[in-house]
């Protein structure tokens, strides 16, 4: 009897159950994992990605600003800009930063007039490029611009918010990957052990079985030959 060979056989039988077992636990458990995870941190991901949307949005309306010049007539701009609840309050600003350009420029001489603002009316049409012809009136002008800078925060905002809600889901991800992949490592070295075991248990009783055997044999073949010793 090949006991070295049937245990070693066993051990392969019972080894590749256990890992065919682990191997279809696995991507199953790493798909609940994940779901749970990112169900649990939903609001936590929606809370930072509407608030480095939001930041991203002010950031760029600021910026639009700074552009047009409105930072010069209003210099508190952006941390007013900052305070606010929502990017998109920019569009209703045409009362606040008109009536600051035009009390300034009302102040000014000729020549910081025609420096400063007259190039400002320009760029929201207030004033041709002429420098002569009027264009729009404020309240048409200024308006207008406004809504087109808000309407382009809009789209960085959703980028930054779905960039960082990206990060968010990957980080979530990777932790629950390493959480299985542990888990996994822990089962096939607790089934490994428990094959270990049975097989130890497996080898006794082999080992055992063997000895009574060889018992027996001896057993009876003493008694054959007493048999034909009486014969005799």
């Amino acid at each position: 009897m090949d006991v070295g060979g049937a245990v070693t056989l066993s051990s392969g039988v019972l080894g590749g159950i256990g890992a065919v077992a682990v191997h279809a636990w696995k991507p199953l458990a790493l798909k609940d994992a994940i779901a749970a995870a990112l169900k649990a941190n939903d609001a936590m991901i929606s809370t930072a990605a509407n608030a480095a949307g939001m930041k991203a949005g002010k950031i760029a309306v600021i910026g639009s600003l700074k552009e047009l010049g409105v930072e010069y007539f209003w210099p508190e701009m952006s941390s007013s800009i900052l305070k606010m609840g929502h990017y998109n309050e920019v569009a209703n600003l045409t009362g606040v930063i008109y009536e600051k350009k035009f009390y300034a420029c009302d102040a000014m001489s000729t020549k910081m007039f025609e420096a400063v603002c007259e190039p400002f009316d320009m760029r929201f049409d207030i004033l041709k490029a002429d420098g002569v012809t009027n264009g729009v009136l404020p309240k048409e002008g200024v308006p207008k611009v406004l809504k087109g800078i808000v309407e382009q925060a809009e789209g960085i905002a959703e980028t930054e918010a779905a960039k960082v809600a990206a990060a968010k889901t990957a980080t979530i991800k990777a932790t629950q990957e390493k959480a299985i992949e542990a888990a996994s490592t822990h089962l096939y070295t607790t089934i490994a052990y428990s094959i270990l075991a049975i097989l130890i248990i497996v080898l006794i009783m082999v080992i055992i079985y063997l000895i009574l055997r060889y018992r027996r044999k001896k057993k009876m073949k003493k008694k054959l030959q007493y048999i034909k010793l009486l014969e005799e």
